[in-house]
């Protein structure tokens, strides 16, 4: 079981934004999730804090991993800017054309 004080790898934190940052572009929610990030930014260190107090409740619904990967992501602001400039490049290139040429 990973301890809450361990540090979340660089690696694990671009595989986890890189998965969510495509879910949400998939579903074509880029504008609606951006907007939700920014303006939330300044309370992550807060919401992390809470995943911790409420991860025994959350832990049987959506596992503790990721609870504990969540809470670690959400205690540094910039991991929040890296999801939305992750999601912004990927919309750039689903709106791209494969010749990569811009209309």
């Amino acid at each position: 079981m990973p301890s809450w004080e361990e540090p979340i790898s660089d690696d694990e934190r671009d595989r986890v934004l890189d998965k969510i940052a495509s879910q949400v572009v998939g579903r074509g929610l880029e504008t609606p999730a951006i907007l939700f990030l920014e303006m939330h930014k300044p309370l992550t260190f807060m919401a992390s804090q809470g995943l911790v107090v409420t991860s025994p409740l959350l832990a049987p619904l959506i596992g503790f991993e990721r609870v504990h990967t969540v809470s670690r992501l959400l205690e540094e602001r910039s991991n929040v800017e890296r999801l939305i400039r992750r999601i912004e490049d990927l919309t750039m290139q689903k709106r791209t054309p494969v010749g990569g040429e811009t209309p």
